[in-house]
């Protein structure tokens, strides 16, 4: 209730209603309150209020805290805590710290190791191409075998094996002259055919050196013989 008295008090004395004097009348809670001035009234000590239980000008009045007396229905109690002071603004985060990077380790400088050369290989000597072999020269013919030249230049005489035997051919006619000479110790002994009778007679042949043989033929059992001696065709 203080509060709305001085309220009205501080109205009268700040109006032009102070050169005149003048008075407000209100309600608070069914309560009738008188609020008056006196002429030439320009301070609140000589405003009059009239209020029930009280009569009187206002400077008896406690304005020091108005609404702090207990027997002030419009009091607010003083057991209220006061309002909750608001909580500390949070300190700002401190900036992160960048780690320095480190520095990079200088690499150790590579020993570069030069592999010694190679030694230039040894000429490899080339080497001679083989000789052939020399052919080995036919054997002499020291036997009956080979070309034969007959006496008279009548023909020429092949003699070859004939299995375990000897055989003689014409050379130009391929026609058999001497016919399965058996060995017989140091001569071969057999049948020999005459071209020109046609007649064959026993015969035989023997060696008389390594380029000459002795051909002989017989008729009427041995009664007969001749012969000739042909050279070997070199």
């Amino acid at each position: 209730m203080k509060t709305f008295v001085a309220i009205a008090a501080l109205l009268m004395a700040t109006t032009s209603a102070h050169a005149r004097g003048s008075g407000i009348t209100f309600q608070i809670d069914g309560q009738r309150i008188h609020v008056e001035a006196p002429r030439n009234c320009s301070a609140l000590s000589c405003i009059r209020i009239s209020a029930p239980g009280y009569s009187g000008t206002i400077g008896n009045i406690n304005l020091k805290g108005l609404g702090s007396k207990s027997n002030d229905d419009d009091d607010v109690a003083s057991s209220e805590a006061p309002p909750a002071a608001p909580p500390p603004a949070p300190a700002p985060a401190p900036a992160p710290v960048q780690a320095a990077a480190p520095q990079p380790v200088p690499a150790a400088p590579v020993a570069t190791v030069v592999a010694p050369s190679a030694p230039a290989p040894a000429p490899v000597a080339a080497q001679p191409a083989p000789q052939p072999a020399p052919i080995a020269a036919a054997p002499t013919p020291t036997g009956p075998v080979g070309v034969w030249v007959t006496e008279e230049n009548k023909g020429n005489v092949r003699v070859e094996a004939c299995g375990a035997n000897l055989c003689g051919y014409s050379v130009k006619t391929n026609e058999r002259i001497l016919i399965n000479m058996k060995p017989d110790g140091s001569k071969w002994s057999g049948r020999i055919h005459d071209p020109d009778s046609g007649r064959d007679y026993d015969s035989t042949i023997a060696m008389k050196g390594s380029n000459a043989m002795r051909v002989q033929g017989c008729a009427f059992g041995g009664m007969f013989c001749g012969g000739q001696t042909w050279k070997r065709v070199s």
